[in-house]
């Protein structure tokens, strides 16, 4: 239940797979949207089974690495016996929560507190950051209700506002965080696109957590972010073709506007969030652009993938496609030449070039008037 102090973010689309408003704009899709090599036909991928099909929709169950286990409790246990609770009042914000999203982290950071144990830190803010909030725990209080107080007390606040859904992008901390949101009736989403509390994690890192009386290098959060082996991919998500094509930063930046105009499909990044502020208006950014005969229905089905990446895997000979916090798909497949690795090599050399900035859209065809869907995507490591 939301606090007496907040009221409910209005939805922004009432169908399965927010994102867009109002019907494209007519304008069309610039037509030097050129290609860096031929197109590649993508070849079909066998379908999955129902088990599969489970699983690839977000269905099953996180595995929890070894290194988590080191971190303390990071699921509700009974019957643990509690330590001597330690006071642990830091807490700060900035502006009251007003924001439809969250971007949450809560782990571990690299303090040790007077009994040497590591203090955890609970990290919230809007993605432009015009709202944080950042608060200190022991290790004895790492749980769901504990967490679910500290959001309550965000929400208390006035003209705060119960966001529709939650980020974070630590999957070893899904149950806890999912059940303090549920509590609040707020939607816990498993994804990369955390960018901006990414952002304000790493200034952390370097300008607070050094500069604590409690930093010890000793205290390193020991979480690490293993992917998953590449599933197959449903049917409903796949394009009859697609196409390495790449666009000057300048004009990309032009077409996601539309994106957040809801105009469009898909998702934006702030360019200040990941550092890449500095990058001129004409440096070219890699992408790949998927053409289908449903582009508004596949483009509607995407937006609900939470797309983190998209990557040529040169071993395997096909595209693969990063969503959700360590989920990996086989998008399309190609017929290995040395002309295919080569396009395939260069088209990564491109997003290696562009600091891992690239994008996905989805059209009804080559020649279409209409961008159905455009993702900017950025590969970077995951913080700490």
């Amino acid at each position: 239940m939301a606090s007496a102090g907040a009221t409910r973010a209005p939805a922004t689309c009432p169908c399965p797979h927010p994102g867009r408003l109002h019907p494209p704009r007519t304008s069309p899709w610039p037509r030097h949207c050129n290609a860096i090599h031929p197109r590649i036909p993508p070849q079909a991928i066998p379908p999955i089974g129902p088990s599969d099909a489970n699983a690839a929709t977000g269905d099953r169950a996180w595995h929890r690495c070894a290194s988590a286990l080191q971190e303390g409790s990071v699921t509700e246990a009974s019957g643990q016996k509690e330590e001597e609770k330690v006071p642990m009042a830091t807490v700060s914000q900035l502006g009251p929560s007003a924001s439809s999203e969250w971007e949450v982290d809560f782990c571990s950071r690299p303090l040790l507190d007077e009994r040497g144990k590591k203090v955890w830190e609970l990290l919230v803010c809007n993605a432009d950051r015009s709202f944080q909030h950042s608060e200190y725990f022991p290790n004895n209080k790492i749980n769901s209700k504990e967490l679910a107080k500290a959001f309550q007390a965000i929400l208390s606040r006035e003209g705060s506002v119960v966001p529709l859904r939650a980020r974070y992008f630590r999957g070893q901390m899904k149950t806890i965080i999912t059940r303090a949101l549920d509590d609040l009736g707020i939607e816990a989403v498993p994804s990369r696109r955390c960018f901006a509390v990414m952002g304000w994690l790493q200034e952390r890192q370097e300008n607070v957590y050094k500069n604590d009386p409690r930093y010890s290098e000793k205290a390193q959060t020991l979480f690490t972010f293993d992917l998953a082996a590449p599933e197959a991919l449903p049917d409903a998500y796949r394009a009859e073709a697609w196409n390495f094509v790449q666009l000057p930063l300048g004009t990309l930046l032009e077409e996601l506007k539309e994106v957040e105009k809801r105009n469009y499909f898909g998702a934006t990044i702030s360019l200040s969030d990941v550092g890449l502020s500095g990058l001129p208006d004409d440096t070219l950014i890699p992408g790949v652009s998927l053409y289908s005969r449903r582009a508004e229905p596949l483009a509607a089905w995407m937006n609900g993938l939470e797309i983190a990446t998209v990557c040529a895997d040169i071993d395997r000979a096909c595209l693969i496609l990063d969503t959700g916090v360590n989920e990996r798909y086989v998008y399309a497949a190609y017929t290995r030449t040395d002309s295919t690795t080569a396009e395939a090599l260069a088209w990564e050399q491109a997003k290696e070039a562009a600091r891992g900035l690239h994008f996905l859209a989805v059209q009804a065809d080559p020649d279409a008037e209409i961008s159905s869907g455009l993702w900017l995507l950025l590969q970077r490591e995951m913080p700490n």
